[in-house]
């Protein structure tokens, strides 16, 4: 499984009035894991940034000036994000800008060179409802150090994305996957796109955890719960030898 972390630094926030992507930052994950296959770009966007992009990000004019313009990086890009999936914070903002540099040089969609697309923000609003779920945020609460973080940049917000998806994304999924993991590469490719995979060819025993397996199992709950500063979604349902405790309890 192929996946690309992507964010994006803009002139402005509307492409559609002629805004334009001035930094690019991709970090590639093959099975979850960091490959150090990334991509940056500067980009010159042949205008000035609106004030407010500007002390966002603080490229100025000046030094974007002499570096490449998208129609110069368009192959490069495509070829880079083709037949990945990509993981975006607020996803319409960054496919947007990019739809409209496509668009612009008369390219086809960019659309057709991604398999799919995983929005962290959406990911982040279901999981911790009624919470502020920037990028920063997210950071803080799964322990993600962003401290060098003083302005936004494409490349460093991918990284630390990338840190952050894998966090609020370990458990059940990667389980899965590694339990796959001498099982016929297309039904481990298609537990990681989410599809139902079969467990026939597998011999899955049942063993009975010990003490210190159980308290093993303790501690990392307890460290989850740090993590996100409450409590985890291992900790919302009860066992399945209590809930059943509990039903056999009400029926007498």
């Amino acid at each position: 499984m192929r996946q690309i972390v992507l964010d994006t630094e803009t002139t402005g926030l509307n492409p559609r009035t002629g805004d334009r992507i001035i930094e690019i930052g991709g970090v590639e994950l093959v099975n979850r894991r960091l490959t150090g296959n990334n991509l940056h770009f500067y980009i010159n966007p042949e205008r000035d940034s609106d004030p407010g992009a500007l002390a966002v990000h603080g490229l100025t004019t000046e030094f974007l000036s002499d570096k490449p313009k998208f129609a110069e990086i368009a192959d490069q890009l495509r070829d880079y994000f083709r037949d990945a999936e990509l993981i975006i914070h607020n996803a319409p903002f960054d496919l947007g800008f990019l739809e409209a540099e496509f668009a612009r040089l008369g390219l086809p969609p960019f659309k057709e060179h991604y398999t799919g697309v995983i929005d962290t923000l959406v990911q982040a609003k279901a999981i911790f409802p009624g919470k502020r779920n920037s990028l920063d945020a997210l950071c803080d609460r799964f322990g993600v150090s962003n401290a060098h973080r003083t302005l936004h940049g494409a490349l460093l917000d991918s990284e630390l994305l990338a840190e952050v998806y894998l966090a609020m994304t370990r458990g059940q999924e990667s389980l899965v996957i590694d339990m796959l993991g001498e099982a016929p590469a297309q039904q481990a490719a298609a537990a990681a796109a989410g599809k139902a995979v079969s467990f026939e060819g597998l011999a899955l025993p049942v063993l009975a955890a010990d003490e210190a397996e159980l308290q093993a199992h303790e501690a990392v709950l307890n460290e989850l719960d740090k993590a996100i500063k409450g409590t985890s979604v291992w900790r919302s349902e009860p066992a399945p030898e209590a809930a059943a405790d509990a039903a056999n309890a009400q029926v007498a």
